[in-house]
């Protein structure tokens, strides 16, 4: 079992700021264990009992609407905490997690998290800072369902991924989503984002091979209407 303090990951999220003997009290309680693809880490309306720290691995945050339908809020990578918002409101899960690829994460048990919250202020602004910065992006997530048309974000959509996961060696998206699952990120019907897809790839944007997507023009999209 790899431990806290030694572990590269806490760089890229609010653990960064707990001191050496911190990290070893959390490394001394935490259990690692693996998600499969597909697997649920937890569901809307779980009482969540301590935080996940990403060590490898993708997920999806989505909301089930009144519809029944899903909505995909945010994509989470390595480093990323899940659950520290459920933590502190005392309150449980607004989100579901689950695995787009195979996993590995870090359950963190609630009683270390919030001692550590409680007595040192760093990690407290750390968390603080994030949260703030989710908080903005849900703010720009509302804006762009309204002011956006449906083609606008899912160009947006593929240049996110691009930016923030990368391509493999052959040039395809490294993170492969399903046509509902893009569906279910730029807010519209499955059919509708097919179709989108199939314009944007008539159109030189992009070029596709079974599930996986590769972006022909950066540009072009940017400039999608």
């Amino acid at each position: 079992m790899n431990k806290c303090e030694q572990c590269i990951i806490r760089q890229f999220n609010s653990l960064k700021a707990l001191t050496k003997d911190e990290l070893l009290r959390i490394s001394a309680c935490k259990t690692s264990k693996v998600i499969k693809k597909g697997e649920v880490i937890f569901e809307e309306g779980d009482t969540l009992n301590g935080v996940f720290c990403v060590k490898d691995g993708i997920c999806k945050l989505s909301k089930l609407s009144a519809n029944g339908k899903d909505q995909i809020v945010k994509l989470v990578v390595k480093g990323d905490l899940l659950g520290q918002r459920s933590l502190i409101g005392n309150e449980s899960a607004n989100l579901s997690a689950v695995a787009l690829n195979d996993m590995e994460v870090c359950f963190i048990p609630r009683s270390e998290i919030i001692n550590d919250l409680q007595n040192n202020a760093n990690f407290s602004m750390d968390v603080l800072q994030q949260m703030a910065h989710d908080l903005k992006e849900s703010d720009n997530v509302i804006v762009n369902m309204a002011q956006k048309s449906v083609k606008q974000r899912m160009a947006e959509t593929l240049l996110y991924i691009h930016e923030h996961f990368g391509s493999n060696k052959d040039g395809f998206l490294s993170v492969i989503l399903s046509r509902e699952d893009y569906a279910n990120v730029v807010g519209t019907a499955t059919e509708s984002a097919i179709r989108i897809l199939s314009q944007l790839k008539k159109d030189g944007f992009i070029s596709t091979s079974g599930k996986q997507i590769k972006i022909d023009d950066i540009e072009g999209l940017k400039r999608v209407e």
